[in-house]
């Protein structure tokens, strides 16, 4: 929070956040999905409450404006740029949340639900905002967007100095570098938090966003009171704080928690104990600089665990227990496969088709990919030569997870023939007309229209055909000494044919390829 240093019991409460978050990347269950939508209804109930928060401070910053204008004109005009500022970026996430629903065809249930099982895919936000590892126009206009919502809120700050541990917090919330997984490059924001996500993780992470945007407001509005009652009371380092009861709750489920006034001490402790067992203080790392002590402990089995335990303190030489309580949420293991095919949903006989393979959540050191023709190139990074024979091809994947067990899961991909390619004379194919002298210097080409893969043909034989006259072979790819002579008895609006074209590449068999008509125009 803005104004102060994170408590053990707020580290917790984030700990959670960044759980669920970090799991989105996975296939998910529909449990877990459904979890999104759980998580996803008690972001807007603490929106809603914050929003009630928040008008109850700036009503409070207005009257004090009229009463002490003197002390506090100036702080409840930052506040009105804030919440200006605030709602305009609030209602462009929620755009963002209505083009998700709209772009995935999901519709709300009868009672206004998200339909979280069906928003098990991406595939919309990851063509709209990404291309490659680039963004798109729309993905960079995203950026964009976050970007001034950022500069604005800095540019009613200042360089005010008061403003500096609320700047730093401010930037640590919305934090946009990038991001080094454990494995493999630097990714950049959108990549790391949106892509490859669910369609109900995304719209649960955009809500997670305006609820930063609220705890900013309040956050802001809260050190503007107290910057004002500075040198009038002791509240200086003091911050309205909610703490709720758990931090995760079911949809329609009441939403219970605490509203306290407090501040965060520099002051280590002497003692810590959690769940009931004793932390040693001593050890090296146990305290960062500031006397915030760092817990580690197993999370045992899915689902909502309780955490809790005594932080032990000094106070005019007697020992001061505060008793903590919290919440946290375990959820599954990664358990299946994400395998796309870079080119389309099929693959092709004969040709490399490149394909990603990852396994959520595990290295790539420990995925294996296996299927006929399937060869690594790097990184999650396969290619797929389907072999002779048969209409499919399966491949199989295995991840070796943290605790030496193992997953598996598999697809199933339709095996298609190259395409015929078309025949093409200087340029054109099908019917043309063109003069004697332009069929004289023309060359005879094929390729594949509409062919997502880059395979090269040369052609190596055709017929050439002019009425009246018998068909020549030509060897090549231009007309020989004989096709031009027979190419001189043509008379104008006579049709010359360039057909059985012969074609090879450098891999598969290439069928039949298209004839080419000209018609003589001299």
């Amino acid at each position: 929070m803005a104004g102060g240093k994170v408590s053990a019991r707020q580290k917790m409460i984030n700990l959670m956040y960044l759980v669920f978050i970090a799991m989105i990347a996975m296939t998910m269950t529909k449990e877990v999905l459904s979890a999104f939508d759980s998580m996803n209804s008690k972001f807007v109930s603490t929106n809603e409450l914050t929003d009630e928060s928040n008008d109850r401070l700036l009503k409070g910053l207005e009257q004090k404006a009229n009463e002490k204008p003197a002390e506090f004109s100036i702080p409840a005009q930052k506040a009105e740029r804030i919440r200006a500022i605030s709602d305009d970026f609030n209602a462009y996430l929620e755009d963002i949340k209505k083009d998700i629903l709209e772009g995935g065809q999901y519709e709300r249930t009868e009672e206004g639900a998200l339909p979280a099982e069906k928003m098990d895919k991406g595939d919309y936000l990851d063509e709209k905002w990404f291309t490659g590892d680039r963004l798109t126009k729309e993905g960079e206009a995203v950026m964009a967007r976050i970007r001034k919502y950022k500069d604005d809120i800095r540019g009613v700050l200042g360089d005010d100095q008061t403003y500096t541990t609320a700047i730093e917090n401010f930037e640590k919330r919305f934090d946009l570098s990038d991001v080094k997984p454990n494995e493999g490059a630097k990714l950049g924001y959108l990549d790391y938090n949106f892509k490859g996500f669910p369609a109900v993780a995304s719209y649960a992470k955009i809500t997670a966003m305006q609820n930063d945007v609220k705890s900013t407001e309040a956050n802001l509005y809260n050190l503007f009171l107290g910057n004002s009652l500075e040198e009038a009371i002791t509240l200086k380092n003091y911050q309205a704080i909610v703490l709720p009861e758990k931090n995760a709750f079911f949809a329609g489920e009441e939403f219970r928690g605490t509203v306290v006034l407090g501040k965060y001490a520099n002051v280590s402790p002497i003692k810590l104990s959690v769940n009931g067992n004793d932390i040693s203080l001593k050890e090296e790392g146990a305290l960062d600089s500031v006397g915030n002590a760092l817990v580690r402990f197993k999370t045992g089995n899915v689902g909502e665990h309780e955490v809790k335990g005594t932080f032990t303190f000094v106070e005019k030489g007697e020992e001061l227990p505060i008793e903590f309580k919290a919440n946290y949420v375990v959820v599954p293991r990664p358990n299946s496969a994400t395998i796309s095919a870079d080119k389309m949903n099929v693959v092709y006989r004969g040709v490399d088709n490149p394909m990603t393979i990852s396994f959520a959540g595990v290295p790539d050191n420990k995925v294996t990919a296996s299927a006929p023709g399937l060869q690594k190139k790097g990184n999650g990074s396969y290619n797929m030569k389907p072999t002779a024979g048969g209409r499919e091809v399966t491949i199989n994947v295995r991840a070796t997870l943290d605790d030496g067990s193992s997953s598996t899961d598999s697809k199933t991909f339709r095996i298609k023939e190259i395409p015929a390619p078309t025949g093409f004379f200087r340029g054109l194919s099908g019917s043309q007309k063109m003069s004697k002298s332009g069929v004289a210097k023309g060359t005879v080409k094929a390729d594949f229209e509409d062919f997502d893969f880059d395979l090269p043909l040369t052609v190596t034989q055709f017929d050439f055909k002019v009425p009246g006259q018998p068909t020549i072979t030509v060897q090549g790819s231009k007309l020989d000494s004989r096709a031009q002579n027979a190419l001189n008895r043509a008379k104008r609006g006579q049709t010359v044919q360039i057909l059985n074209i012969k074609a090879k590449s450098n891999g598969p068999l290439i069928k039949k390829v298209s004839p080419v008509i000209i018609e003589i125009t001299n």
